[in-house]
């Protein structure tokens, strides 16, 4: 029987307790809350003056992370808030704090939301083309990408999100197919996917459809935009010296990271050969490391979902100061 519990194990969790190195008394902000494996231990290095925030747009994971609180961290103070993080302005308002020390996003997707079929994430299980993380707020579907978008936007999401070398040939063979009947569950599409796909091609590199249900999830939930919105808000909120720790799994969200903690890192743009800067930009991060942070191989012997884990931490510098 499939579960509805969040028994998600969280990523490299030794990883971000030392890269946020949480205080007593610090605020932290889970931007990605989920079944609060890392919330639960950030909230005891923080308890009993310190401030658990968490954020989830999933009703089931705010539920279960406020029941494993009430049971592992009685003392600790929390304010779990109902949103996606690119809302991270509007929410950290609602939350009425000042400032954060330690931002949080881990990327991956939920356990339960794919062990769920009326979620639609799992090219598993049979179940409905849908694959919103937030069905309440969100009117777009997997079914309305699959069945509405032309063949030119189909072949740009599953090679731009997806990193899809056959993408021409599935968005024709996604077109071709539903000329005849809507496509509308997750096996159907599978089977158009591997229809897409040559033979030779599908006997390497995972299941043939998994980069095509990545591309989808992106698209429908909008990832990429709500991750450069989310992260810059976490800068914007962060104290001096506060950390912003981000796990990704997939090179597009890495990149998108990178690209954000690099540019406010930058001090002056000036060509080297002016007297004085007429820029005026000055660095508002500082980036921990240069490449990103990876699972060790027990980990990944433990727990296969952070083989693709990739770690990057910025901390806020004092810019009142400088």
């Amino acid at each position: 029987m499939l579960t509805t519990e969040f028994r998600h194990v969280p990523v490299m969790l030794d990883e971000v307790i030392r890269e946020l190195d949480p205080k007593p008394g610090e605020v932290v902000c889970d931007c990605t809350l989920g079944g609060a494996g890392h919330s639960v231990e950030l909230a005891k290095r923080v308890a009993p003056d310190g401030l658990s925030l968490g954020i989830d747009q999933d009703d089931m994971a705010l539920s279960a992370a406020t029941e494993r609180f009430e049971r592992e961290v009685p003392q600790a103070e929390h304010r779990f808030l109902k949103g996606n993080f690119e809302d991270l302005d509007e929410l950290l308002i609602e939350a009425e704090v000042p400032g954060v020390d330690c931002f949080l996003f881990d990327l991956g997707v939920s356990s339960p939301q794919l062990d769920i079929p009326e979620r639609g994430f799992s090219y598993h299980e049979n179940a409905p083309l849908d694959m919103r993380m937030d069905p309440g707020n969100n009117p777009l579907t997997a079914a309305e990408v699959i069945n509405h978008y032309n063949e030119a936007d189909l072949t740009r999401i599953l090679r731009v999100y997806g990193d899809e070398r056959c993408a021409s040939r599935i968005a024709r063979q996604i077109v071709r197919t539903r000329e005849k009947a809507p496509i509308e569950t997750t096996l159907q599409l599978v089977e158009v996917v591997k229809a897409g796909i040559p033979a030779a091609q599908r006997r390497h590199g995972g299941h043939p459809a998994r980069k095509t249900f990545q591309a989808l999830r992106i698209e429908v939930n909008h990832e990429l935009d709500a991750l450069e919105q989310g992260l810059r808000a976490a800068v914007r909120w962060a104290n001096p010296g506060g950390r912003i720790c981000v796990i990704s799994y997939h090179s597009l969200e890495d990149r998108m990271v990178k690209h954000v903690f690099t540019e406010l890192s930058r001090g002056c743009t000036c060509p080297p050969d002016l007297p004085v800067c007429v820029c005026g930009n000055v660095p508002i991060l500082q980036v921990r490391m240069r490449k990103p942070l990876v699972a060790t191989d027990e980990e990944v012997r433990q727990n296969p979902r952070a083989r693709s884990a990739l770690m990057r931490v910025a901390v806020k510098l004092d810019v009142t100061s400088a």
